[in-house]
């Protein structure tokens, strides 16, 4: 299925969402829960909305946040389905029928061009996340190679050496190939979100259940086969940076006599935009996606609540991506560096036509392998939370969608 047909999909009740919001807030050090607010207008709905987009954005910028982790990405998605399921509430609430009027029509009519535009990004995360699996692998190799003696004390031997520079080898070929290679592998293997034959092996944790494009079909059947059957999403000349652009630029901001007119529902859909661009443009800085860049330009009015954490939040990212050992990186995900780091260690300690290693070099060999296993333990734990986030991201934009169009399409009046 393309990623941008969202009329395929089933429109499904608000009701259906409080599960998944449920599901969100059972863990309290990931998101914070609000009180349920009692606004006295739809003005004052509006603004509490913006001051809890404010509040998640500022907690993502904690001292403690670690930025463009593994967790942090998992928390500033749980963020960005917080802020949409809220503005559903109020686009579904008491002043609903004034969405399909001037002059909030069009400003709730481009907001859904540019959601549209980010379910592609959740496409290509996808599969830059499936790509960091792969990288995941060689890893482990080189560890458990390393790790695997019995004796902890006995220097480690040439065959093992050998065996994890080969795996290490082999890691670096495919990530240069990503970063060389506008995207890579990730760009000849995007697919949709779930599995495309029911004959296919399940991948991760095998939820979602799309329909294949007519352009996807079969690339393979089998256990032995590498590429299952895929449903693309993107064609290779789609770009990341030309999407991040079309979701951020010209950001239509609500004039007062707006604001007033909608009850504060246009300020409310401005901030739901700036809260999509600042996720996408995280996730395309953080995850390896076809053409990533960072040059899309964000900048808001200082009068909402959100503007300086968004603001902040944008600045860091770019600041990081400027770093002169990130700038030619896959990707800003700190377990990417850290793979980046352990490998390259590794591939210099070991080069060495000497066996066994001598005692500084082998110590330093061996403490390198326990890094390795850390950073495999990271990703194995990190990948399928956030993947699960993005499918659900993904998921939350379409049916939002589906839903107000549904309501729009129907005359004033009826249930």
């Amino acid at each position: 299925m393309p990623a941008t047909d969202s009329s395929s999909s089933p429109a499904t009740p608000l009701a259906s969402i409080g599960r998944s919001i449920r599901s969100l807030r059972r863990d309290h050090n990931q998101i914070h829960s609000f009180p349920t607010p009692h606004p006295h207008s739809d003005l004052d709905a509006a603004d509490a909305f913006q001051r809890r987009a404010a509040k998640l954005l500022s907690d993502l910028l904690a001292p403690d946040g670690d930025l463009l982790s593994l967790a942090w990405t998992t928390r500033l998605l749980d963020a960005f389905l917080l802020c949409l399921v809220e503005f559903r509430a109020l686009l579904f609430g008491p002043g609903a029928d004034a969405a399909s009027r001037p002059p909030l029509d069009r400003l709730v009519a481009d907001f859904f061009d540019r959601a549209v535009k980010a379910l592609d990004l959740c496409n290509a995360v996808r599969d830059g996340l499936d790509l960091v699996r792969q990288w995941r692998k060689h890893l482990a190799i080189a560890a458990a190679v390393l790790s695997a003696s019995t004796d902890p004390t006995a220097p480690l031997g040439e065959a093992q050496i050998r065996r994890a520079r080969k795996a290490l080898t082999d890691l670096t070929i495919l990530m240069l190939d990503d970063r060389d290679g506008g995207g890579g592998v990730v760009g000849q293997r995007n697919r949709s979100f779930g599995r495309a034959s029911k004959d296919a092996r399940p991948h991760g944790h095998g939820q979602g259940h799309h329909r294949r494009s007519s352009s996807g079909g079969s690339s393979g059947s089998g256990s032995g086969s590498h590429l299952r059957s895929l449903s693309w999403s993107v064609s290779r000349a789609w770009s990341a940076a030309r999407q991040l652009q079309a979701i951020g630029g010209g950001l239509p901001v609500p004039r007062p006599q707006d604001i007033t007119a909608t009850g504060g529902l246009a300020s409310a859909v401005y901030t739901m935009g700036a809260v999509l661009f600042i996720v996408s443009f995280a996730l395309v800085a953080a995850i390896p996606c076809q053409d990533r860049g960072l040059q899309a330009h964000f900048s808001v009015p200082r009068n909402f609540p959100w503007s300086d954490p968004a603001t902040t939040l944008y600045d860091r990212i770019v600041e990081e991506s400027k770093k002169k050992d990130r700038k030619n990186s896959c990707g800003l995900l700190k377990e990417i560096h850290q793979i980046e780091l352990c490998s390259r260690h590794l591939m210099h300690v070991t080069d060495t036509a000497e066996f066994p290693l001598p005692k500084d070099k082998d110590a330093y060999a061996q403490e390198a392998a326990q890094e390795l296993v850390q950073v495999c333990q990271s990703l194995k734990d990190g990948l399928d939370p956030l993947e699960r986030q993005v499918r659900e991201m993904f998921h939350l934009i379409v049916r939002t969608r589906t839903e107000i169009l549904d309501c729009l399409s129907r005359p004033h009046g009826a249930e």
